[in-house]
């Protein structure tokens, strides 16, 4: 009988106190028996962008290339990208007028190096994972631990000066 193949499971979430305000992702990885939590808060942000990044930070804890993963997530705006393949329209157009260029192109590198399938689960279903996910990456956000979202934070001021008259 054929050893069952192992698939590295990745859950995740992100939060924004105010959106847009601080926030945070949580995620969980999954490898057989072992598993590992991340989480990190900034300080001006989108939920959005931290769910998106949430599942980059997952992609990238994998070190070496060529692994199955399933990603399961809450977050429709990342599994509908992907799975309806708007994400690769985009790209051909360099993301024109798509908020997120930076994460969006980050991910791409990520996903690429492996072999990667979605999951969308309800968010606050009582889904284990999902849950401690959503505690890491709230945590994250009300944390002292802030880091600057400087793409964000730098377009944002874009849009203001352009409001300056």
């Amino acid at each position: 009988m054929p050893k069952e193949e192992k698939i590295i499971e990745i859950y995740t979430d992100g939060a924004s106190r105010g959106n847009p305000g601080p926030g945070g992702y949580g995620l969980i990885l999954q490898y057989g028996k072992y598993r590992k939590e991340k989480s990190q808060g900034y300080r001006l942000t989108t939920n959005n962008r931290m769910e998106l990044l949430a599942v980059i930070v997952g992609l990238e804890s994998i070190k070496k290339p060529g692994y199955k993963v399933l990603v399961t997530t809450d977050s429709k705006y990342i599994v509908d990208a992907v799975q309806k393949k708007w994400l690769f329209g985009w790209e051909k157009k360099n993301f024109a007028k798509k908020k997120n260029p930076d994460l969006w192109k980050r991910f791409l590198i990520v996903y690429r190096k492996h072999e990667v399938k979605f999951k969308w689960i309800k968010g606050h279903n009582d889904h284990p994972q999902n849950e401690r996910c959503d505690e890491l990456a709230v945590a994250a956000a009300l944390s002292g631990d802030l880091l600057v979202d400087e793409f964000y934070e730098n377009e944002s001021k874009d849009s203001i000066n352009e409001l300056d008259f």
